[in-house]
């Protein structure tokens, strides 16, 4: 779709320098860009890139030291969140689905909003609400009593278990499953493990988007809540009763134990495991494959496992790394004091 320079610096509130009458086509890393497309520029490492890029525009920081004239760039305060901006207005796909698939079932008591659009298979049972401008592509499963808000995106195969409520503007890509049983099972007085009735639910509140092949299990009582504004990556596991808390992100692998209370704006990079029944302080950041064995109780950078603060937690690494110098310098000591030792013995 060819758009206007112009009207790309308007949407972004940003600056041209150079040609402003270049018509734009596509958009691309700066590394790969070709002629007509737009590209973007904000981490020094990729700085390199600006004097061999094949692009037509590349959005800069104010300031930037054009040093080419075949280009031309677009002045903004935060390149990458322009790029992102033009990519939602002109290039992000259009999920185009409209009607009922003859080959989905709706149950006569399910209530569906405006412009409600189910795919092939799909199977909405008793007593579900669906709001307005909901598209649910193929294969999916919404139980008994699901509550679905408006503006949602629900993609292949996924399943709802019964009494979960899921807010406006959710995103489930495919693979996911809200509400299946928690982990809950107890040893009888023969060591035979005996399951514990998991009867509570999951509430996904508005703004959430959830990655492909994520579960969340339903509370055994209560509910276990993902916040407004959780982002939540592939692969990730989240047990029973635990609640997540607004605008908190969750990366890649990382699983959460049952009845656990994480809380705002936090960041959970990937392979984190969180054990149950403790809390995490808002706006706490979880490096890559901390293991994290007790609560946080104030904001801050941890790493490692058990999980540290990240000075003491560097110290630490530092030292564990030079066990063997460590080592070897012990050894040398011992054989000095061992030699003193005899020279004192000789001389006395």
């Amino acid at each position: 779709m060819p758009i206007p320079l112009k009207e790309i610096a308007q949407l972004v509130g940003g600056k041209i320098l150079g040609d402003e009458n270049i018509i734009i086509n596509n958009v691309a890393k700066i590394e790969e860009a070709k002629q007509g497309d737009i590209t973007f520029l904000y981490l020094p490492a990729y700085e390199k890139y600006f004097d061999t890029t094949e692009a037509s525009v590349v959005l800069v920081k104010p300031g930037f030291s054009k040093s080419r004239t075949d280009l031309s760039i677009i002045e903004v305060d935060f390149p990458e969140k322009a790029f992102f901006k033009i990519i939602l207005n002109y290039f992000s796909p259009e999920f185009k689905l409209e009607g009922i698939d003859n080959s989905a079932f709706v149950h006569p008591s399910a209530s569906l909003g405006k412009n409600v659009a189910i795919g092939k298979n799909v199977v909405v049972s008793a007593g579900c609400k669906i709001g307005d401008n909901t598209k649910i592509f193929h294969n999916n499963v919404l139980y008994e009593n699901v509550e679905v808000g408006r503006d949602c995106l629900f993609f292949s195969n996924i399943s709802i278990r019964e009494n979960s409520k899921i807010g406006n503007r959710v995103i489930l890509h495919s693979g996911v499953v809200i509400g299946s049983d928690g982990f809950g099972f107890t040893p009888d007085e023969k060591g035979v493990y005996q399951k514990i009735p998991q009867i509570g639910n999951v509430i996904l509140e508005d703004d959430v988007e959830i990655g492909s092949n994520v579960s969340i299990d339903r509370a055994a009582l209560g509910s276990t809540v993902i916040k407004r504004g959780v982002k939540i990556d592939n692969l990730v596991q989240i047990a029973h009763n635990v609640v997540v808390g607004e605008d908190t992100v969750i990366s890649s692998q990382c699983g959460i134990s049952g009845s656990t209370k994480i809380g705002n704006n936090c960041i959970i990079a990937g392979q984190v495991g969180i054990i149950g029944h403790i809390e995490i302080a808002d706006k706490s950041v979880l490096m890559a494959q901390a293991g994290i064995s007790k609560s946080i109780t104030k904001p801050g950078y941890y790493f490692g496992s058990p999980a540290k603060e990240i000075k003491t937690a560097k110290v630490l690494e530092v030292h564990i790394r030079n066990l063997p110098e460590y080592s070897q310098r012990i050894k040398q000591l011992e054989d000095e004091i061992t030699k003193l030792k005899e020279l004192l013995k000789e001389n006395s």
